[in-house]
């Protein structure tokens, strides 16, 4: 619905005049009541029915009074709050963030959203100075540009108000068809990949319906038998990499030691590229005490980190011994899967040849932490219980999420290997094991706890990778695809739907139509963009996205404001890793909070209740290990633990400057009386403005 030009109600200042008159008629059933003029609301009823006395209308003023006042009241502390975090960031040097500072990162949209709030504070201040003068004309017709209706010479009133009207006259010829044109061409992007959303979530219903789940072909391994080392259960490689994970190697390292399976066929590799010496001496002091407790366990630490994480697994996967494993089970840092893991994902392999890769799914141990660790559970659930599931039950295809999987060697080998191309090594190695014609399976009822970010600067690092790596596989992974021997169906899916549609059109339409179309069009109200763009379709979809998550459902409007938000931060990396700009190869690594679930907690105090021996925990470690660990343990005591360092808040430059351009559209539309358009630019302007001031997260001070 487009905004309209008409502001003659709203801006009325013809003022009514005459006298009330009141009309009895000889019946006294009967009455008529015509009040006109500014003293009738003296003479009409206060209801239609039984009338109050004087008691109950000063109790009812009293009770509205009382509630306006605490409406107030609320909004005016809200408001003071932003202030003063607000003075704090700006006034105290709290920081901006360097992203934006750096060559080739974000500053080409920064320069563009700036520019952008310019001229809309310009629009406003002019339609402002036209309202209160009294200029008020017709919507212009785009189909007929001369319709607008344009006053005579002599109506004219002054340099001004010539300026205005060619501003009018510009504004219907050359700018809004243009914006007509995107928005339409936005609107069918929006309705494909609502459509694709729709057809997933029809999949996902149809799978609980018919519950349908992989299946095992053969028995699955006897839970007396763990101890044996028959030749049923196969050779299992564990990795673990990491990259100063002080928070959390301790947890991972003893979950994978503690995985229910033979211990003559398990390795535990510890791939450590740390660049802190305390904390390679903290995580090979773990290792050696599993190691001294009968567990294959091996620490590795490379010299030179080249190729991030893709790098370290290469590196691993060239040892001599791994040729006698086949399957390599990976786990991140802050992973920790449950005991039964292998005997839950290795026997689908059995029978099954053709199968190269077993993922399990994600859990959260810090899903409820704060406000934003909540909106990104529904996304992942949507992430797991939808788009995986869908994709491995009818595609037997999907992109591997890089951890908690397990892979056949052999696939891994017949693909090419790691490779340190882009920094999402599991999504590429995924489509080459597609491409060789291996399958997937996703296993929904297999849950691994792990931790999403706490803060909005770790996560929207994490998003920044997760959208720039895509774009830049497919760069690479273009030709490959279209000169590979799988069926022209398996290439559209690839191609249209895996990366054109979920990597590149959702974060372009979303950027260009909520945060640039939408309150462009204020400003220029002849480019119509329709209510149901705006209101229904967006809260049916986040209705969807939040069907996996039925406990997040009162954080529906949060999540709905909070991906429009981040679509800014989604729409750089797309443009950063499609035409290969500076920070596509940028790799920083999540930080974590080390949080545990309860029963980790309970493993961690009935392993501490039980001591190791001195002697016991470092017999048959060598000289050099020995007097590192008594160099590390003495620095622990000597030295008092440093305090926790303290993030320092910091102001997101591209999310302000959408915060200011989206409340001043909704100052306009407020001006135009268009309801909804309003509505939604303010608490849109008002969730970027939260964004912008780092008020969402691990630290609100």
């Amino acid at each position: 619905m487009a905004p309209s030009l008409d502001f003659s109600d709203w801006w009325a200042k013809e003022i009514r005049s005459g006298t009330p008159v009141v009309v009895t008629m000889q019946n006294p059933n009967y009455s008529v009541l015509e009040v006109d003029g500014p003293g009738a609301a003296a003479f009409r009823p206060a209801d239609k029915g039984r009338g109050r006395n004087a008691k109950q209308v000063t109790w009812v003023l009293l009770l509205k009074a009382h509630r306006a006042v605490g409406c107030v009241a609320w909004l005016a502390a809200g408001l003071w709050s932003l202030l003063g975090a607000l003075k704090k960031r700006v006034f105290f040097g709290q920081g901006f963030s360097t992203e934006s500072d750096k060559p080739g990162k974000g500053r080409l949209l920064f320069r563009f959203l700036r520019g952008f709030l310019v001229l809309s504070i310009a629009m406003l201040a002019l339609e402002m100075i036209a309202y209160w003068k009294g200029w008020h004309f017709k919507k212009p017709n785009l189909q007929l540009p001369e319709s607008l209706h344009m006053p005579e010479t002599t109506e004219i009133q002054g340099w001004m108000h010539n300026a205005y009207l060619c501003w009018l006259a510009f504004r219907s010829n050359y700018i809004a068809y243009p914006i007509q044109v995107l928005s339409n061409f936005c609107i069918v992007l929006f309705m494909i990949q609502s459509l694709d959303r729709m057809i997933l979530c029809l999949g996902c219903f149809w799978i609980k319906l018919k519950k349908i789940k992989p299946t095992i072909d053969s028995e699955s391994f006897k839970a007396d038998d763990v101890e044996s080392s028959g030749s049923e259960y196969p050779m299992v490689l564990i990795q673990i990499p990491m990259c100063n994970e002080r928070e959390v190697y301790e947890q991972s390292i003893s979950a994978a030691c503690q995985i229910d399976w033979p211990r003559d066929r398990v390795l535990v590799q510890v791939l450590d590229d740390s660049n802190d010496e305390t904390i390679m001496l903290l995580i090979r002091a773990e290792v050696s005490k599993w190691s001294q407790r009968g567990v294959n366990i091996v620490y590795r630490h490379r010299l030179v980190r080249t190729g991030y994480k893709a790098g370290n697994l290469k590196s691993a996967m060239s040892c001599d011994y791994v040729k006698d494993y086949e399957f390599v089970a990976i786990f991140d840092a802050d992973f920790t899967p449950n005991p039964d893991f292998l005997k839950k994902t290795i026997p689908h392999f059995k029978g099954n040849p053709e199968l190269g890769l077993v993922q399990a799914r994600w859990s959260f141990v810090n899903k409820d932490e704060n406000l934003l660790t909540r909106l990104q559970n529904i996304n992942l659930c949507f992430h797991f219980e939808v788009e995986q599931q869908v994709n491995g039950v009818f595609l037997n295809f999907f992109g591997f999420n890089g951890t908690a999987g397990v892979w056949r060697i052999k696939a891994l080998e017949d693909s090419g290997g790691w490779l340190e191309r882009t920094t999402v090594e599991d999504m590429d190695i995924a489509v080459r094991a597609h491409l060789n014609g291996w399958k997937f399976i996703f296993l929904n009822d297999v849950k691994v706890l792990c931790e999403v970010p706490e803060s909005y600067e770790a996560y929207r690092k994490q998003q920044h990778r997760w959208h720039s790596g895509p774009m830049q596989l497919f760069r690479l992974c273009l030709p490959a695809i279209l000169k590979s021997k799988i069926s022209v169906w398996k290439k559209a899916n690839l191609i249209l739907l895996f990366f054109l549609l979920r990597k590149l059109i959702l974060p372009f339409y979303s950027f260009t139509l909520f945060c640039v179309i939408l309150p462009l069009s204020m400003f220029v109200p002849e480019a119509e963009l329709p209510l149901w763009v705006i209101c229904y379709i967006p809260v049916i979809m986040s209705f969807l996205n939040i069907l996996p998550a039925p406990r997040s459902f009162p954080f529906i409007v949060p999540y709905l404001l909070f991906e429009n938000t981040m679509s800014v931060t989604k729409f750089n990396a797309m443009v950063v890793g499609l035409f290969q700009l500076g920070s596509s190869y940028e790799w920083i690594v999540t930080k974590k909070a080390g949080r545990s679930s309860e029963s980790d907690l309970l493993v961690a105090a009935e392993r501490c209740s039980k001591p190791v021996g001195h002697l016991q925990l470092h017999r048959g470690v060598s000289m050099s290990e020995l007097m590192e660990l008594n160099k590390l343990k003495d620095q622990q005591e000597e030295a008092p633990p440093p305090p926790p360092a303290k993030r320092g808040n910091q102001l997101y430059k591209k999310e302000l400057a959408l915060a200011l351009l989206l409340l001043t559209a909704a100052v306009r539309s407020l001006l135009s009386a268009q309801g909804i358009h309003f509505y939604f630019l303010l608490f849109q302007g008002v969730s970027f403005l939260l964004v912008g001031l780092d008020l969402i997260g691990e630290q609100m001070v």
